[in-house]
């Protein structure tokens, strides 16, 4: 099979979807790999390095579209991508449908197969801790008072105390966070539905200054906190919010949040993404910072997490094609967003009010 790996074009994202290791393992499986030059430049993956691999370089995007079936890539298709889209096309990258409906039609009128990323990681993003720890480590940089924030430092210092966090959410993300800012010396409250997840983080963070709680408890901690960094994967379907406008009232002079999961209007009701080159507002006295590609400010790190963990399904695809790989693994099957107009994912079809065929369904009858 012709496999694409185009570079990223989402400002300030580095990211790569194969690396050279990976490159020269489905080279020696027989396929051709095509990379577009520099594709990998701020991963730390020369041209030279995909060359020694067994890549042929490509030298721009129109290119490299128009010679590769299966399109690997990070981010979500940007609208300067859509006129290289073409039925043959098979798509696995982070596409995040319900939440971009000018994307889902491009690929719905294209009539090609995608593969939603971020649906098939049975363990949770390879880069989700990394987003956790990255935004963690913002947010403390906007604590300090040349920021706008409330002056406190992350660390205990004569009597003054620490700076104050509540992490919302103990899962991969709030884990991520949770090691750098305990890490620094913030005291942080987390919050979560999950009594399990509770105890756990209890557990490992018992020598910190650290206490878990249930999520209803959000309001008791609020007014209290210099930071508050939303973990919280939210339902798309849902109209209400863990921190609404209204509460925004109760926070204190100089807090931030710092929104990673960045759902517009999700969790967090005053939350809409941003990027690197601007990533912070304001609105009613309380700075946001919702950049939604975090873990590209990391390229190095992030893409190793991000190749290793998409090869099997690039190899499985490249190995049968895509749907048949779908009928042979349910997580991918679970990523499977559209093939021929048809669209599959149910949770785009609840959030755009679209007429859907279930994948399996779909997948059981062609």
């Amino acid at each position: 099979m012709q496999i694409g790996v185009p570079r990223e074009i989402k400002p300030q994202e580095g990211r790569v979807s194969l690396l050279p290791p990976q490159v020269g393992e489905l080279v020696s499986l027989g396929h051709t790999v095509l990379v577009e030059k520099n594709a990998g430049a701020l991963a730390e993956a020369a041209a030279d390095h995909y060359a020694a691999a067994g890549a042929e370089l490509i030298d721009d995007a129109a290119a490299l579209f128009d010679r590769a079936e299966l399109i690997v890539k990070v981010k979500e298709i940007l609208p300067p991508e859509y006129a290289f889209l073409r039925a043959h096309h098979i798509l696995f990258t982070n596409i995040h449908a319900a939440a971009n409906r000018q994307q889902l039609d491009r690929l719905l009128q294209a009539r090609l197969i995608a593969i939603a990323a971020e649906e098939t990681h049975e363990l949770g993003s390879p880069n989700s801790v990394l987003a956790g720890e990255i935004g963690a480590l913002e947010g403390v940089r906007l604590v300090l008072a040349p920021h706008g924030g409330s002056g406190r430092h992350f660390m205990r210092h004569f009597e003054a105390m620490p700076a104050r966090a509540l992490v919302l959410g103990l899962g991969g993300v709030g884990r991520g966070a949770l090691r750098t800012l305990l890490g620094l010396g913030l005291s942080v409250v987390g919050l979560d539905t999950n009594a399990a997840a509770r105890r756990e983080a209890t557990l490992v963070w018992y020598k910190s200054d650290f206490s878990a709680d249930h999520i209803h408890a959000l309001p008791r901690y609020l007014g209290h906190v210099d930071l508050v960094l939303n973990c919280v994967l939210w339902d798309k379907g849902r109209n209400d919010h863990l921190i609404s406008r209204a509460m925004l009232k109760d926070m204190k002079r100089g807090a931030v949040i710092v929104d990673i999961a960045c759902d517009p209007h999700g969790a967090i009701e005053t939350s809409r993404p941003t990027t690197w080159e601007d990533p912070v507002y304001s609105v009613d006295g309380v700075r946001h910072f919702c950049v939604d590609n975090i873990p590209g400010a990391a390229p190095v790190t992030a893409s190793a997490g991000y190749a290793v963990a998409i090869l099997p399904f690039i190899k499985l695809i490249a190995e049968h094609g895509a749907l048949e790989a779908c009928r042979r693994n349910r997580w991918l099957a679970r990523g499977l967003t559209c093939a021929g107009g048809v669209l599959t994912l149910a949770e785009a079809a609840r959030v755009q009010d679209r007429p859907y065929t279930p994948a399996e369904q779909f997948l059981a009858s062609v």
